[in-house]
């Protein structure tokens, strides 16, 4: 029976993850444009004569020709044939621990919420590679384009923590209390036991970061940072039901 040539196609993404398979392959994970997250095989991408090995690497912005169904979503692995660079942006960064480990927070966030394989996801994709972007340029503290990054996230998700009202009965706030278990700031009459008290300055930061205010991110206290990076944290883990690997290994000082 002749085989049937597989489907070629292209898109533009970004590289979150790449694993050894055999002796001089790989296996990489893009958050692609149009095709939502995918796994691919890059065959001998480790041998020393590779074309374009050095193109995939983590946090590279890449344009790629794909074989495969693009509609097949049980979870296949695609083959990589071409791969051309964009902006190669983990080299900026890569002898810089903040910056590094805040972009592996954020790869390793971009897979856990887009969990069904080549599922499109243009707001996801476009957040990514924003967030990537940012931390190449050191404009602003890596942590707080972390949180920026992991607050807008889950707002696409659905799971944005309640700043500027209560978030069990909906009145206006601001509010002293926030409950992770109840989805965010909380009014003395819904607040549970357990609930934490932040500082009124450190949920005007989580707003901050979430609406993109820089210039009141920026000039934030630390000690407001680390609090706020805290409170993000664990509201991302609850929504998540388990940990990042990634999260301890931020530098939050």
């Amino acid at each position: 029976m002749p085989r049937i040539p597989r489907q070629l196609y292209r898109d533009d993404g970004l590289v979150l993850r790449v694993q050894k398979l055999g002796e001089s392959d790989r296996i990489i994970t893009v958050l692609t444009r149009r095709h939502g997250r995918l796994r691919a095989v890059a065959r001998g991408v480790r041998r020393t004569n590779s074309r374009f090995g050095a193109r995939l690497e983590p946090f590279g912005h890449i344009d790629l020709q794909l074989s495969g169904d693009p509609k097949d979503h049980g979870g296949g692995l695609h083959m990589v044939s071409q791969v051309e660079a964009v902006e190669l942006y983990g080299k900026r960064f890569l002898t810089d621990y903040p910056r590094y480990t805040a972009a592996s927070a954020v790869a390793e966030t971009a897979e856990r919420l887009t969990p069904i394989e080549r599922e499109p996801s243009l707001r996801m994709f476009q957040l990514t590679l924003g967030a990537i972007r940012a931390l190449s340029a050191a404009e602003h503290a890596a942590t707080l384009v972390l949180d920026a990054y992991l607050l807008r996230g889950m707002g696409i998700a659905g799971w944005a923590p309640a700043l500027t009202e209560c978030a069990v009965c909906g009145e206006p706030g601001p509010h002293r209390s926030f409950s992770i278990p109840a989805g965010g700031s909380v009014c003395v009459d819904c607040r549970p036991p357990g609930a934490a008290h932040p500082a009124p300055a450190t949920l005007e930061l989580m707003g901050a970061l979430a609406k993109g205010d820089w210039k009141v991110a920026d000039s934030s206290d630390p000690s407001l940072q680390r609090e706020c990076s805290g409170l993000v944290a664990a509201h991302l883990q609850w929504h998540l039901e388990r940990g990042l690997r990634s999260l301890p290994l931020v530098d939050r000082h």
